[in-house]
C-alpha cells in the first residue's frame, strides 16, 4: 500500500512491530508485553495524525492511488450492473463509466468517472479526466433514466474535465453547460457523491444533483490547489496554502451548504477499509431515494433549482458612521 509522507511514522512504528514479532516467533521469545505497548503508542500516533490533518493532507488521501474508485463501489454497492456505452456522437469515453444497476431493492441508474489503477489503465481512463463525449454519454444516459422513472446515482471523482486540444474542438465547455441545464430539468431523483476528487467543471458537470453527498476527505473545489497557487503565487509549490485558503474540504462545504451530508471514512481513508464506507454510502443512498420518491416531479425540480440557487447567498449590513 502506497505510504504518503505525513504517514510515515506510522508505517516506520507497523514495521517495527512486525520485525518484533518475528522475532519474538524465531527465537521462541515472549515479547508480547513490548509488543502491546508499541501497538498502544501506534494507535495513539494514529489518533492524533488523523484527528489534525491540514487540508493539504487531506487533498492527498483524496487522491490516494489505493483509494476506491467508481466500479469499485459499484461493485461493492450494486448487482446486476449493466454497463451504457457511446455518446451516439462521437465515442465511447472510458473515463465516465455508466450503466443501469440494483442497489437493494431499487433499481437505479449509476455514473461516475473512473481513474485507472496502472500507468496502461490510466491512459485507457484518461486519468479520470472525461471527454466532452463522456458528458454526453452521463447526460444521455440520465434522460433514459428520466424516460424509465429511475433515480440517478453518481459518483465523482476527477481532476477536472480534459482540457486537451480535441476535447475542446469537439465542445468540452458547451457538453458541460448542457449538462448543467439539462439536469436540472430530469424528472427522477438525482443523488451525486465525491468519493475522491471533486475538481472543476469536470465534477459539476454531473453534480447537479438533488442531494449532494461527500465522503470525509474527499475534497470539491473550483479549482485545484496546485492550480490556484500557480495563479495566486506563481508557484505550485504554495499547493497547501491554497488548499487552506480555498476551504476545500468536507467540513467546510457541509457548513457552507455545498454538500449535504458528509460520509464517515475509517481511520486513514476509505482505502483502509472499503467495504465499511460502500455499505455507509449504499444506506445512504437508499434512504435519501425513498425520501425524494415522496416528492412530485415539480417539486423535485423545483427542490433542485433552489438548491443551487440558494449556495452563495449572502447578507448585506449596514454599518452607521
Amino acid at each position: 500500500m502506497a505510504i504518503l509522507d505525513f504517514e510515515k511514522p506510522i508505517a516506520e512504528l507497523e514495521e517495527k512491530i512486525a520485525e518484533l514479532e518475528n522475532f519474538g516467533s524465531d527465537k521462541n521469545i515472549a515479547l508480547e508485553p513490548e509488543v502491546k505497548k508499541l501497538k498502544e503508542k501506534l494507535e495513539k500516533m494514529k489518533t492524533e495524525i488523523y484527528a489534525n490533518l491540514t487540508p493539504w493532507q487531506r487533498v492527498q488521501i483524496a487522491r490516494h492511488p489505493d483509494r476506491p474508485y467508481t466500479l469499485d463501489y459499484i461493485r461493492m454497492m450494486t448487482t446486476d450492473f449493466i454497463e451504457l456505452h457511446g455518446d451516439r456522437l462521437f465515442a465511447d469515453d472510458l473515463a465516465m463509466i455508466a450503466g443501469f444497476a440494483t442497489i437493494d431493492d431499487e433499481k437505479v441508474v449509476i455514473m461516475g468517472h473512473q481513474k485507472g489503477r496502472d500507468v496502461n489503465d490510466n491512459v485507457k481512463r484518461n486519468f479520470g479526466c472525461a471527454h466532452p463525449e463522456g458528458y454526453r454519454k452521463a447526460i444521455r444516459i440520465m434522460k433514459m433514466a428520466d424516460k424509465f422513472n429511475l433515480p440517478v446515482v453518481i459518483l465523482i471523482d476527477t481532476p477536472g474535465a480534459y482540457p486537451g486540444v480535441g476535447a475542446e474542438e469537439r465542445g468540452q465547455a458547451q457538453a458541460i453547460a448542457e449538462n448543467l441545464k439539462d439536469m436540472a430539468s430530469v424528472r427522477t431523483p438525482i443523488i451525486a457523491t465525491v468519493i475522491g476528487e471533486g475538481g472543476s467543471g469536470g465534477a459539476l458537470g454531473v453534480g447537479v444533483a438533488d442531494k449532494v453527498f461527500m465522503l470525509e476527505h474527499a475534497y470539491y473545489s473550483v479549482i485545484s490547489p496546485e492550480g490556484c497557487a500557480s495563479i495566486l503565487w506563481r508557484n505550485a509549490v504554495k499547493a497547501p496554502e491554497a488548499a487552506e485558503a480555498l476551504r476545500i474540504n468536507s467540513e467546510h462545504l457541509l457548513k457552507f451548504g455545498i454538500v449535504d451530508e458528509v460520509v464517515d471514512e475509517p481511520l486513514g481513508g476509505a482505502h483502509n477499509d472499503p467495504e465499511v464506507v460502500a455499505n455507509a454510502l449504499k444506506s445512504a443512498v437508499v434512504r435519501t431515494i425513498k425520501e425524494l420518491k415522496n416528492l412530485s416531479e415539480d417539486q423535485l425540480i423545483e427542490h433542485r433549482y433552489q438548491k443551487f440557487r440558494d449556495i452563495g447567498e449572502f447578507t448585506e449590513k449596514s454599518t452607521t458612521e
